[in-house]
């Protein structure tokens, strides 16, 4: 079965920030991603990952204004040098933590701004993916569902392909969540099979509850198995909304996986 790395943006959150990595390896985690660590000193954060032999696999960019309503930058025209800020805070970060990847938020976008927003996005795209792979980094886009985030630009897996393609960039890759792709479009492992060279990650959480993965409309082990036969060797994330305490919900975690070696330099895969 496929290596599991723990969401601490949402597991774990019983503890401070800096010691639910330790909590993560205690849990027998060897791969942890987080949403947005820069309150904690990168010093701080990169120690705590090598005393807990734990690797970062990625963070996402800042969402800009927060309480003016931002979730994210990437698709918003007039703000490409907010985003591009943002952009270089995450991999700045992320590269003296070992971190592998970085996530491009796209942000909010009305119906009529799609068209622009889409060449923002490629053109930052474009740009940041280029100084991603002087740090031999990757950058990853995520399709978001509209039920939870009206109105975010990323939406489908087919349009996150088409703007990789657009972008054309080998470091550009999809994070594909199982969660939001099955509330957006469902037949994920059709589209995970089509997809799979496009893929840089995956992430699982119960649906339509966000919860624990081993509950809901989606069979995760058979996604599991059926990523093991298209023969993905990269990590996948659990990034749900624990039930309770997180270590009370990880019962699903160690009948689904198996001994693996660790990748010390994966993707955020």
């Amino acid at each position: 079965m496929p290596r599991f790395s723990a969401n601490l943006g949402f597991l774990f959150t019983e503890h401070s920030d800096i010691d639910r990595i330790a909590a993560a390896a205690a849990a027998g985690f060897k791969a942890v991603e987080m949403h947005w660590p820069y309150q904690v000193p990168a010093a701080e954060m990169r120690n705590a990952l090598s005393t807990n032999q734990v690797t970062m696999l990625g963070l996402n960019t800042p969402v800009g204004n927060a309480a003016a309503g931002d979730f994210g930058l990437g698709a918003l025209p007039g703000r490409e040098s907010e985003f591009l800020q943002a952009f270089e805070q995450a991999a700045s970060y992320g590269h003296a933590i070992g971190a592998t990847a970085v996530h491009c938020m796209s942000g909010l976008v009305t119906p009529d701004a799609v068209p622009a927003a889409e060449r923002t996005f490629v053109a930052n795209l474009k740009l940041t993916a280029d100084k991603a792979a002087l740090a031999d980094m990757t950058v990853l886009i995520e399709p978001i569902n509209h039920r939870d985030k009206p109105e975010y630009f990323l939406h489908t897996i087919e349009q996150a392909a088409m703007i990789i393609e657009q972008v054309s960039r080998r470091n550009v890759k999809i994070m594909f969540d199982c969660y939001h792709t099955q509330i957006m479009q469902g037949d994920l492992t059709r589209r995970l099979k089509q997809h799979l060279d496009l893929i840089g990650h995956v992430q699982i959480a119960a649906v339509p509850s966000r919860a624990e993965p081993d509950e809901g409309e989606i069979n995760y082990r058979d996604i599991c198995r059926s990523l093991d036969q298209l023969g993905y060797s990269g990590w996948i994330g659990a990034e749900y909304k624990p039930r309770g305490r997180t270590e009370e919900g990880l019962g699903w975690l160690p009948a689904w996986t198996q001994d693996a070696p660790h990748n010390v330099r994966g993707v955020m895969a």
